[in-house]
């Protein structure tokens, strides 16, 4: 992903994505968003994934909370906002039109959750909140790895490409985010079944 949006910070329009974007360059909305959009995804990949990790959260509790900040500017500030407008010119059509805005929007709303439930110090809710946002920062590449693998086995018109990709860039990531936290919560709930179990037996 750095290899992808680097060059972009050159500022120059007529790189990469944007060579099939000319007739957008003259929108100063959409063509300032592109380029905020690009230094979000930056941002909010690396700080959402340290996230993740236990021994990173117990033993680096204030970094822990500093990357958390930079996600959330980086999503609610950044990513969501400036991937709204996007939205709205995007390949693909109303199709795609539509499942970018969705994504912009569940994006910000699972983000803005997350932060919410932390404030009001609910962990298990937090955490839940960011496995459903960042499947959704997660997009970014699988999108592109939809995109790929699709091009290069079925060669399919580019348009319906688009269209698919946009969908498969998120919906996966969510279903799988939904499987780990139910996982998560069988496996806890499992665990306080064979401890009241085990106490039983005791008494």
């Amino acid at each position: 992903m750095l290899r992808i949006i680097l060059p972009y910070w050159s500022f120059q329009t007529n790189i990469g994505f944007l060579r099939i974007k000319q007739h957008y360059l003259h929108i100063t909305p959409w063509k300032v968003a592109f380029f905020i959009h690009a230094l979000g995804a930056v941002l909010s990949l690396p700080a959402g994934f340290t996230q993740f990790s236990d021994s990173f959260r117990r033993k680096r509790t204030k970094w822990h909370q500093r990357l958390g900040k930079t996600y959330l500017v980086a999503v609610l500030g950044i990513g969501a906002p400036t991937g709204l407008i996007l939205a709205w010119y995007a390949n693909g059509r109303l199709p795609s039109q539509i499942g970018f805005t969705l994504l912009a929007i569940l994006w910000f709303w699972f983000t803005w959750m997350a932060w919410k439930s932390i404030v009001y110090k609910e962990i298990k809710q937090h955490q839940n909140w960011m496995i459903r946002s960042y499947a959704l920062t997660l997009s970014a590449i699988t999108l592109r790895l939809w995109k790929y693998v699709l091009a290069n086995t079925l060669a399919p018109d580019p348009l319906l490409l688009y269209q698919v990709v946009t969908w498969l860039g998120f919906v996966p990531n969510l279903l799988v985010a939904e499987w780990l936290i139910r996982t998560s919560l069988f496996r806890k709930s499992k665990k306080k079944l064979n401890v009241v179990s085990s106490s039983r037996h005791q008494t």
